[in-house]
């Protein structure tokens, strides 16, 4: 459909295989979802990828050549991986710890003093967890902002995932200036580390955490070192309100008075914004990371996204941690953001089942500032993709495949996940960590952190 007896290849002709410089990968015999238009689905092609990159994409027969790996996907579907734009992924330790409370008692009584008992070795293990339930949901990308951000950044290193990673900022603590410090060092770093796969930005936690002085040396180390802000954004009332009673500005305007929105800039939540705050972000091109599964189980609220969408402002999906989700599954994350924004609309046509594919994919890309690389399927392109099985009961009958996807796909149809251009899982088998040890760790560091 759409690109019927097409070929798109980045070059004149497919390189020589035997040269063994570079991984060569041939998916064939499988229908395409490159996220290039709703009607850009091919039912019958194949992908080439050549080291790092999509080197063809056509319908039909493949090129003959000599492949270092050949994938049959017959009754298979590839598209783009996700993009989760939000998260703070060590925190899958704290997963069903503190369930069914409002967020400042959530964050203050119950994670807070959990979080201080982790230790550098905890987030890593931590992290190997949410990266090995990332991988087998079909997550080829995250955003992260936690500490031990060195932990985090060796787990995204050997599990072959790919992350932007911002280490957390709170001005107002003990930890202000340590924060400023360890931040230049991890973007010195990490920042283009691991082949390219690891992105490092700054990342003040939020306008009521980041008093104006404190947020104006954090702009000013993002000028110097050329980098993103990442932050939480209006993800309560409460927050709301306290900015104005504080700076009589709302959250956003409050950032936008600061200088925050002159830089590239990735916004969390924005649930409390109002019509004037919307054409603030859209103005000064600022992405957001919308949460709904997160925002729903604490109660923050409801992000006005399809007026955020419709201005033109780029809306990706993000699960936020574990401890407030309780899973960081894009699949899930998708059909609760359509659902969800059907019914507080009561407008069954909004949010259809490509544009939530879209932010899960497109728009999270284009929010890391990396949409010339990621989030479609294309000649050129990084070779970040999926597999999924069509087979299963609850994606029967094929009508429509995007919405199957949407609707009815669960995180065990994903069989296969291609990050850059390397094969991670195949068959279910993640390949680059041991999941057993992982699981194992983690479960002893969780005994640990509620011991007496």
């Amino acid at each position: 459909m759409g690109t019927e007896g097409q070929v798109f290849m980045n070059n004149e002709h497919i390189p020589d295989h035997k040269e063994g410089l570079k991984v060569s990968i041939l998916l064939e015999n499988i229908t395409i979802i490159p996220m290039n238009g709703e009607n850009s689905l091919i039912e019958k092609g194949y992908i080439i990828t050549e080291g790092q990159f999509i080197e063809a994409i056509g319908t039909g027969q493949a090129p003959q050549g000599e492949y270092a790996k050949i994938i049959d996907g017959r009754d298979r579907v590839v598209l783009p991986g996700f993009i989760n734009t939000h998260t703070h992924a060590a925190m899958t330790l704290l997963r069903g710890y503190a369930d069914d409370l409002p967020l400042m008692e959530w964050l203050e009584s119950k994670v807070w003093p959990l979080e201080a008992k982790l230790s550098a070795e905890d987030v890593y293990w931590g992290t190997m967890l949410a990266i090995v339930e990332m991988i087998k949901s079909g997550t080829t990308t995250f955003t992260d902002m936690y500490f031990f951000m060195n932990e985090v950044a060796r787990a995204v290193e050997s599990s072959g995932i790919r992350a932007l990673l911002s280490r957390g900022m709170v001005g107002v603590g003990p930890e202000n200036e340590r924060a400023i410090i360890e931040s230049r060092e991890l973007v010195s770093r990490w920042h283009g580390a691991a082949e390219g796969r690891i992105m490092f930005w700054l990342g003040p936690h939020a306008p009521y955490t980041c008093p104006p002085d404190y947020m104006a040396r954090v702009l000013q180390l993002a000028t110097e070192l050329k980098t993103g802000i990442n932050i939480h954004v209006a993800e309560t009332r409460v927050e709301f309100d306290d900015m104005i009673k504080l700076y009589g500005k709302t959250p956003v305007a409050h950032l936008e008075s600061l200088g925050v929105f002159e830089h590239e800039v990735l916004a969390a939540h924005c649930v409390h914004v109002t019509p004037e705050d919307i054409e603030i972000l859209k103005k000064h091109n600022v992405a957001i990371a919308h949460n709904p599964e997160s925002n729903m189980k604490l109660a923050s609220g409801i992000a006005p996204v399809p007026a955020m969408l419709k201005a033109g402002i780029p809306v990706s999906l993000g699960t936020d941690g574990a401890s407030s989700n309780n899973n960081l599954d894009m699949l899930q994350e998708m059909r609760s953001c359509a659902l969800l924004h059907k019914v507080n609309t009561m407008d069954p046509t909004v949010l259809p089942a490509y544009q939530a594919l879209e932010m899960a994919t497109v728009n999270g890309a284009i929010s890391l500032g990396l949409g010339q690389e990621l989030g479609r399927l294309q000649p050129g392109m990084k070779a970040d993709m999926i597999i999924m099985s069509l087979e299963e009961a609850h994606m029967t009958p094929r009508y429509d495949i995007l919405a199957n996807i949407v609707y009815a796909a669960q995180a065990g149809d994903v069989e296969t996940v291609i990050i850059d251009g390397q094969i991670i899982m195949e068959d279910r088998m993640i390949k680059t960590l041991n999941e057993a040890e992982v699981l194992a760790q983690s479960r002893r560091i969780a005994e640990r952190l509620v011991e007496g």
